[in-house]
């Protein structure tokens, strides 16, 4: 059976491998066979034989699949070893931006609730002149009209429509819950969990929202660490492919100059 061997000076066999890297059998050939690692070589028993870049790369997918999900994790492995060197470089920069972004997002989106808290615990009793238009608000938001008219749809903010032309007019109420919902898409919330904290905000208060963001934090924290642990493996990946693509140019250049003078 393949792997039933002990790991000798050549390298892992995938059983070993696979208790080296916390793996099943069958994760680790998976695994090779999707791209995250490289090629096994076959020794002349037919045997998988691994080495220590097979480990790192198992090592970052770990790691990685925590920072960008396992599908994403997949990709950037596959990427990693096939496209140019300095591709694959900024590939992995990305990856760090884009989890720059979001705590951006969801910082933002955390500093404008407050504000929004704040201004409620010290602003005076809501009249019916301080209600807007869609036009007004959809200005003071910064969001187009149609996305107004979307969140309605989605039972996210309810408007008045005091008129018989049926002209939508927003009071504080419905613009206190517009600007949550902005605060929170901008902090990357899809409309199921807008819905269910604005759902936690009517009925308690807005802190489930705030605690929502924190835990937002936290979670891109996690994965911040966790891709910052698998980019030096990663790196470290790329490098070993660029070189190993780098010595099989010169091999073969060396070869072609050898049958030009033979």
């Amino acid at each position: 059976m393949e792997g039933a061997s002990e790991t000798g000076r050549d390298g892992y066999t995938t059983s070993r491998l696979a208790a080296a890297s916390g793996y099943s059998l069958q994760q680790v050939r998976d695994l090779e066979r999707l791209g995250v690692i490289p090629p096994a070589v076959r020794r002349p028993n037919g045997y998988r034989s691994f080495g220590a870049v097979h480990l790192a790369a198992l090592r970052a997918y770990r790691q990685l699949a925590v920072a960008v999900n396992p599908v994403n994790a997949r990709a950037v492995m596959g990427e990693a070893r096939r496209l140019p060197y300095d591709e694959a470089i900024a590939r992995l920069v990305a990856l760090h931006v884009e989890l720059a972004r979001a705590r951006n997002d969801s910082l933002a989106a955390l500093h404008a609730l407050e504000s929004i808290v704040e201004e409620d615990r010290t602003s005076a009793a809501p009249s019916s002149a301080d209600a807007m238009s869609i036009t007004e608000l959809a200005a003071a938001l910064g969001v187009r009209s149609s996305t107004l008219r979307f969140w309605e749809t989605q039972g996210l903010i309810t408007p008045d429509r005091p008129t018989r032309s049926g002209a939508r007019s927003y009071p504080v109420a419905a613009v206190r819950d517009a600007r949550i919902v902005t605060a929170l898409r901008a902090g990357g919330y899809r409309i199921p969990a807008v819905q269910a904290i604005l759902t936690s905000v009517h009925s308690v208060s807005a802190d489930d929202a705030r605690h929502a963001l924190q835990d937002r934090l936290h979670a891109i924290a996690i994965r911040s660490e966790a891709l910052l642990r698998a980019g030096t493996a990663i790196a470290d990946l790329i490098s070993y492919e660029n070189d190993a693509i780098v010595d099989d140019r010169l091999t073969d250049g060396a070869e072609s100059d050898r049958a030009a003078l033979s």
